[in-house]
């Protein structure tokens, strides 16, 4: 009975936690729909299905041009951050030297060093080195920042992985390089899974490196761009709320396909090793 009991609490629980991630969700559906001119509440959806906040928020904000910059950047920042980041992580974890220790505690240190207390010397840096207004430079900002989780990821989990498979794999007379490609690195779903939806969520939803460093309107990505609905006399919050709604639809699909891996990447990845 008092396991019943427990049992009960705990889905309520998990239930109320669900429905309050749910609410602001909800809520960008209601003011999407809904004509500015309807001064009805926020939390009452509209009897009918106001399209034009989408179709203003397309054009004005050339999110169009906007989606285009902000795929190919996370695209390229995250295929290097997966190529990097587990090359990385197979000496870490296959060889403890003392070098390699010190080596994962620095990328490990690195994670607690916030990107904004440095943007003052990397704007400045930025300007020097003429990387201000290109996606090689915004990339290359995105790969440094989030490479260090990746790689603490990569290493936890390949330490869980048998070295048998090593030995094998160069028995039958492998490489080491081809025995990462073709024995290590497709065991390592679980874990790029997890690194894929945490750093894509992140790169596609950034706008503090964006709005600094991509200043150029033909370069805008999907944030910068709808923060241009935010004026100071006016606030098309219609136009922003659609946009965002459609500015989600990526990294929900990404997650649908992906999330079957998702919580075994996070377990392996950071309470295993």
């Amino acid at each position: 009975m008092k396991q019943r009991k427990r049992t009960i609490v705990f889905t309520l629980a998990g239930l109320f936690i669900a429905l309050l991630h749910l609410v602001p969700f909800y809520i960008l559906l209601t003011v999407s729909f809904k004509d500015m001119r309807d001064i009805s509440s926020k939390w009452i959806f509209p009897g009918y299905l106001f399209t034009d906040n989408f179709v203003s928020a397309w054009h004005k904000a050339e999110l169009g041009r906007a989606f285009m910059n902000t795929a190919f950047i996370t695209f390229l920042s995250v295929s290097l951050i997966i190529i990097l980041g587990s090359l990385a992580a197979f000496p870490l974890a296959r060889y403890q030297t003392r070098t390699n220790k010190w080596m994962y505690g620095f990328f490990v240190s690195a994670l607690i060093v916030p990107p904004l207390t440095i943007l003052v010397p990397l704007y400045k840096m930025f300007v020097n080195l003429g990387f201000m207004n290109t996606y090689f430079g915004v990339v290359l900002l995105h790969v440094t920042f989030h490479l260090a989780m990746s790689i603490f990821l990569y290493t936890s989990f390949i330490g869980t992985i048998p070295k048998e498979l090593d030995e094998a794999s160069m028995i039958d007379g492998a490489s080491k390089i081809g025995m990462f490609f073709r024995i290590i690195l497709p065991l390592l779903k679980p874990v790029t899974a997890t690194i894929i939806i945490m750093n894509a969520n992140s790169i596609w939803n950034d706008y503090q490196f964006s709005v600094f460093f991509l200043q150029k309107p033909e370069s805008k990505t999907i944030t910068v761009a709808l923060s241009t609905f935010f004026g100071e006399n006016s606030v098309q919050i219609g136009w922003v709320a659609a946009g965002a709604l459609m500015a989600a639809i990526p990294s929900i699909i990404i997650y649908i396909f992906l999330q079957r891996y998702f919580v075994e990447g996070i377990t392996s990845g950071a309470i295993k090793g």
